[in-house]
């Protein structure tokens, strides 16, 4: 059977993971959103230096690569080409390429219409013999790729690619449905049980869930991209946008047009270099994880040394892995100074609050005047330090509600640790009896209830105190000492269930607050006055 803490930690363990699920939904959407935007602003072919060769395409299809001339250069050459086959294939008529010689120049011809001139340049591109042999081999290639073309623009072709396409997205969704189910079922369990802590209470990091999550999108994306253009593939104008997309997307995304120090990086590397620097966080996070849980509770230190072990190894890893990656990528740091001077002003103005808290999270890491499993008692609220981050710590209350406070706040104010040092600790219990009763039988009973709770210590033994003469009672204190104060208030309420107990077993009362009223007897004067002769006559009742 399941305590309430675990069924309440296990249901915000449920909600915490439905909510990064609806994050990562939001943020595929968004990045599907960003890439559909690259790939329509990306700038086309003309808009770049001219390349001295370039594919001529047949419906999404490289046919031969052609170089490029004195006149025009080899993107445009190739582009005037593709667009007199595609108007050849909007004739429907049966096409036939061949070769003739044209102002001492060979030449290549569609149903005897003219497509291109075969130069010396485009020979010594594909290393033939001469213009003429490249011409006869070009003129064959094309054949082949016309009959290819009219084949698959039959009703029989088309009616067949459309039964494969259902098959091929039914066998996609099934296989994404079984991706998840394994991942769920099997894969993401065996992870989390090698990576997460086995401390009570504990949910998986969020760097770890990120991951987990991220993959099985990652896996599930992969999979429809290959549908997507295997689909793309199957049908000759499907097949030619994904060409022209693809084709833009690599020069977006290869063309480097960012320079940082003496190096130009592209957008794709760029990305690259963000996706490990993410990596490198979130491995660090699952190394320290790893340790804290499998490794430093072997060597039976406290909750508190486990956690700044932890936290000191991640950053330094981050730290490290992020400068050994960006040497490696080329990236001169030096180069990074006016970066950093531009974030320094930035830090400056605007981001005080957040390094007051940064800088007060290394001096409680360091100093330790609170530790990940004391109990404290911080302004109307007392919990147990769940976690201290780089940031902020989160306190989990006794009502197992998490309270996230500014590291700042721990050393700016005062902070009642009830487990610094030493968990033992003394809580007070205010008594009351009546005036009627025995103070000696009344201490002698509260001393041995005391005594027969099983979590009050026995050294130091209990007292108690006779506070004084109140309005109404007797005022005792007892005094306890116990060695787990976050259930303080659980002794407490045993305590005084088993004081008022023996108090009534004892007939001791135990008063509440009262007041005695005295009606004295006498004269009372009273005057009376006449409304019309304004006289007063003062006589006196008497009152017996």
């Amino acid at each position: 059977m399941k305590t309430a803490v675990e069924e309440i930690d296990a249901l915000r363990s449920y909600c915490w993971l439905k909510h990064w699920q609806q994050k990562l939904r939001s943020l595929k959407g968004l990045l599907l959103v960003i890439a559909f935007w690259l790939l329509l602003t990306s700038p086309s072919a003309s808009q770049f230096p001219a390349l001295n060769e370039a594919p001529v395409v047949l419906d999404g299809r490289p046919v031969f690569e052609v170089a490029r001339t004195n006149q025009v250069n080899a993107d445009e050459r190739a582009e005037t080409i593709s667009t007199s086959l595609k108007e050849f294939l909007a004739s429907n008529d049966e096409l036939i390429a061949t070769t003739d010689i044209r102002n001492k120049a060979p030449v290549i011809l569609v149903n005897g219409r003219y497509l291109m001139t075969v130069t010396q340049d485009d020979a010594a591109l594909n290393n033939a013999d001469s213009p003429r042999s490249q011409a006869a081999v070009w003129t064959q290639v094309l054949n082949e790729a016309l009959d290819v073309a009219q084949q698959e623009r039959s009703r029989g072709f088309l009616r067949e690619r459309i039964v494969i396409s259902i098959s091929v997205l039914i066998v996609a969704l099934i296989l994404n449905r079984v991706m998840g189910y394994v991942w769920r079922r099997l894969l993401r369990p065996l992870i989390e049980s090698i990576t997460t802590p086995q401390d009570d209470g504990n949910t998986p990091p969020v760097g770890l869930n990120l991951l987990l999550s991220s993959l099985l999108t990652l896996v599930r994306l992969s999979l429809w991209f290959g549908v997507t253009t295997y689909l793309t593939n199957l049908f000759p104008f499907t097949r030619r946008g994904s060409y022209f997309l693809r084709r833009q997307a690599l020069v977006g995304f290869l063309e480097p047009n960012l320079r940082l120090g003496q190096n130009e990086f592209s957008l794709l590397s760029l990305l690259i270099l963000f996706g490990l620097l993410l990596g490198i966080v979130v491995v660090s996070g699952i190394i320290t994880n790893f340790l804290r849980s499998r490794i430093l509770r072997l060597t039976g230190i406290d909750r508190g040394s486990r956690e700044a072990i932890s936290v000191l190894i991640k950053y330094s890893l981050i730290f490290v892995g992020a400068v050994v990656l960006l040497q490696i990528w080329g990236l001169d740091l030096s180069s990074l100074a006016l970066i950093a001077s531009a974030l320094g002003v930035g830090v400056g103005l605007g981001l005080q609050g957040i390094v007051k808290d940064f800088g007060s999270g290394l001096v409680l890491v360091f100093e330790r005047p609170i530790q990940v499993g004391d109990f404290v008692a911080f302004g109307e609220f007392q919990g147990t330090v769940e976690r201290i981050g780089a940031r902020s710590t989160e306190i989990k209350t006794l009502d197992q509600i998490s309270i996230i406070v500014p590291n700042s706040r721990f050393l700016d104010q005062e902070v009642i640790n009830w487990s610094h040092r030493n968990p033992v600790s003394r809580i007070r219990l205010p008594v009351g009896v009546a005036y009627s009763s025995d103070p000696k039988i009344v201490k002698d009973v509260l001393v041995d209830v005391s005594y027969q709770h099983p979590q009050v210590l026995s050294t130091p033994p209990p007292l108690v105190f006779f506070k004084g003469f109140g309005d109404s009672s007797l005022d005792f204190e007892l005094l306890v000492w116990i060695a787990d104060p976050p259930k303080q208030l659980v002794i407490k309420s045993d305590l005084y269930f088993a004081i008022e107990s023996v108090l009534r077993r004892h007939e001791i009362e135990i008063p509440f607050p009262q007041r005695d009223l005295h009606v004295r007897s006498g004269n009372l004067p009273i005057d009376l006055s006449d409304g019309n002769s304004g006289l007063s006559t003062p006589f006196a009742e008497d009152s017996n």
